[in-house]
């Protein structure tokens, strides 16, 4: 149906709604209410001819009964035969408010609604979304339309070194150790489509050989090359470190992004729900999912309710403890750990938090108390597969046996 198909047809059943509702108010009262009255008057005149003849009434109190339903029986039978419509008085205001209530309707639609779009089940859903996803742009062409990054200023030394390593790769331009560092420092200065090609060139040497952070380099130059769109060539690599490394925590981000950008935030959703709760807590993607998880769900139609960030040592901790004496550093980190276990068991936590106890407890040598923690958080999260796949794995670096 075409835009103008759509709202004749809208109008027209808002105007027959509008004349059904204003000759059903302004009508005669229909007699059906009176007809019923009048049967259950007649059959209480019955009634009390059978109650007096079983002595249950005497005659005096059967005669004013029948004196008192007669008067009844009367007054339905002259309403059922003189009908009286209702007042025309008010017809002006009965008429806006039922304007007002289905123009306010129109109004709404055309605020809310989408005139104009046919029916989006979910089939159709689901292959305009693979529609999307097949035909979308290459690298090339996202490269071209992506916004140019902004210059990185460079001192004079670093400036001096990449103007030697870009001349001695166009010299020897299959030196595998150059191409790496060149990938990673024009990345570094934010030259991203040169970093790409540098890194394309080095896994095309290295052919089957080329190790899983190769790819998972190119990836990131590709998107970021991109302007963050992630075209089929990047989705290969990802492919790639993920068949390798299925836990590789930024591979499974951008690909959830993919799913974002590609009309499928179901899919979007169940790739990085699982990762925020993972953690850890300092990963460089937990924040854009903690901040991107309640649109995707909200698109999805999935019921969220966003969850407290891990708590524990962090990466800060960490630093702070490698410049103590190992006495101290054993002891702050017991300390944090314990805080940690206790909250826990106490008011529960997060898959993330109780995978965090697990393993810090096996560092400091806690077998037993990684056990009982193992133990408990599998009954936490009992039925739920992703958070006991990350429970086995915390208990497994603790050196245990689950």
């Amino acid at each position: 149906m075409d835009f103008w198909g759509f709202w004749f047809v809208a109008v027209s059943a808002t105007f027959a709604v509008f004349s059904i509702l204003l000759r059903k108010l302004f009508s005669p009262l229909a007699t059906d209410e009176t007809d019923r009255e009048l049967a259950v008057y007649i059959d209480q005149l019955g009634e009390v001819d059978r109650d007096l003849n079983r002595g249950i009434i005497g005659s005096d109190d059967a005669e004013r009964l029948r004196v008192e339903v007669s008067r009844r029986l009367l007054k339905a039978d002259t309403a059922r035969k003189n009908p009286i419509g209702p007042s025309t008085h008010n017809l002006p205001a009965a008429s806006a408010v039922i304007a007002l209530v289905l123009g306010a309707g129109i109004f709404l639609y055309q605020w809310l609604g989408a005139p104009g779009y046919s029916d989006l089940p979910l089939s159709k859903r689901l292959a305009l979304a693979k529609e999307t996803h097949d035909n979308r742009p290459s690298q090339a062409a996202a490269e071209a339309q992506a916004p140019k990054a902004a210059a990185v200023q460079m001192d004079a030394e670093f400036a001096d070194l990449m103007t030697k390593l870009r001349a001695a790769l166009i010299e020897n331009p299959d030196d595998q150790v150059g191409l790496a560092l060149l990938g990673r420092n024009e990345a570094s200065i934010g030259n991203f489509v040169q970093a790409k090609d540098a890194y394309l060139h080095l896994i095309s040497l290295q052919g089957g050989n080329a190790p899983v952070e190769q790819h998972l380099s190119l990836a990131q130059t590709m998107i970021a090359a991109a302007g963050g769109y992630i075209s089929p060539q990047a989705e290969e690599q990802l492919i790639e470190v993920l068949r390798r490394d299925p836990t590789n925590g930024l591979a499974r981000y951008f690909s959830g992004l993919l799913a974002a950008q590609t009309g499928r935030p179901d899919l979007g959703f169940e790739l990085w729900e699982p990762l925020l709760r993972e953690g850890p807590a300092d990963a460089p993607w937990m924040e854009p999912i903690r901040l991107g998880l309640p649109d995707l769900a909200e698109r999805a139609g999935i019921k969220y309710q966003p969850t407290a960030d891990p708590k524990g040592p962090t990466t800060q901790d960490v630093k702070n403890a490698s410049e103590m004496s190992s006495e101290d550093q054993k002891n702050m980190i017991a300390g944090m750990v314990g805080q940690l276990e206790q909250r826990l068991f106490a008011s529960g936590g997060s898959v993330a938090e109780w995978s965090k106890l697990i393993t810090s407890l096996g560092v400091l040598g806690e077998t037993a108390r990684a056990k009982a923690a193992f133990d408990a958080a599998s009954q936490v999260f009992s039925g739920d597969n992703a958070a006991a796949q990350t429970l086995v794995a915390a208990a497994t670096q603790a050196g245990l046996e689950p």
